[in-house]
């Protein structure tokens, strides 16, 4: 068993809107965060994770995910899974737990143009 303290958690703000807790573990097949997103995200583009899956909860808040064809909307309590190499953007002001399997790595994680 491991129990990482938010206080141990890695900050990253990637846009003036998002603000992301990674929690690390030692297990190489997950990984998790938190994320606030309050706007868009990534701002202009799409993200796409080359390698992981990722299944994320909204903690709170509502919004948007955007694929290139589609926009759907969320709300607090809702699940939504993410296949590797599917285009998505986030809009709306909420927070969501994401899982990563396998564990995240940062350059596996493209923000496109498109």
């Amino acid at each position: 068993m491991q129990i990482v303290e938010k206080s141990e958690t890695n900050k990253v703000n990637p846009t003036p809107g998002t603000t992301i807790h990674e929690y690390f573990i030692d297990e190489p097949s997950i990984s998790g965060a938190t994320t606030e997103i309050n706007g868009r995200y990534p701002e202009v583009g799409f993200a796409v994770n080359e390698v992981s899956k990722e299944l994320v909860y909204i903690i709170s808040g509502n919004g948007h995910i955007i694929t290139p064809s589609n926009e759907t909307s969320f709300e607090q309590s809702d699940v939504i899974f993410i296949n590797k190499n599917e285009l998505f953007a986030w809009q709306g002001t909420f927070s969501m737990f994401m899982v990563t399997t396998p564990k995240f790595d940062p350059k596996q994680h493209k923000v496109t143009k498109i």
